[in-house]
């Protein structure tokens, strides 16, 4: 079975954000950090060269792959910064995450994450109720 490219590793995160080069993205990249640390009570850990995760679950699929991976976190990416809420995934179609996703403000999804351009475009309460709601069956 191949094994994950993206690894948890002993990186520094803080060194990550402050190679950020958009001033903006970087300020962000740090509130997010300051926020994900206090609603989940972990310290973070670089996942491969450009995530940061909290926390640690183990996954297993029908296919039989199975690994590591963080249920909360987030990448300050070139075009935007993906939130990678993991807990989300199973919760799409609750009516809990319906209502919050639509008071979100500007943002795009994927399967188990979002994607926003900055802080100023979402309600930073729904964000704290997001990261809360991936995170309660963990």
């Amino acid at each position: 079975m191949a094994e994950l490219k993206t690894q948890k590793n002993d990186r520094s995160v803080e060194a990550f954000l402050n190679g950020v080069e958009n001033e903006k993205k970087r300020a962000d990249s740090f509130s997010i950090l300051a926020l994900m640390k206090k609603i989940t009570r972990q310290n973070p850990t670089m996942w491969g060269k450009s995530m940061i995760g909290f926390g640690t679950i183990k996954y297993h699929y029908a296919s039989g792959q199975e690994g590591e991976w963080f249920p909360v976190g987030f990448s300050p990416r070139k075009q935007n910064i993906t939130l990678y809420l993991y807990g989300l995934y199973s919760s799409l179609d609750s009516e809990e995450y319906l209502q919050l996703i639509a008071r979100f403000g500007k943002h795009k999804t994927g399967k188990s994450c979002i994607y926003i351009n900055k802080l100023d475009d979402i309600d930073m309460g729904v964000l704290e109720e997001l990261i809360r709601l991936s995170i309660r069956d963990k």
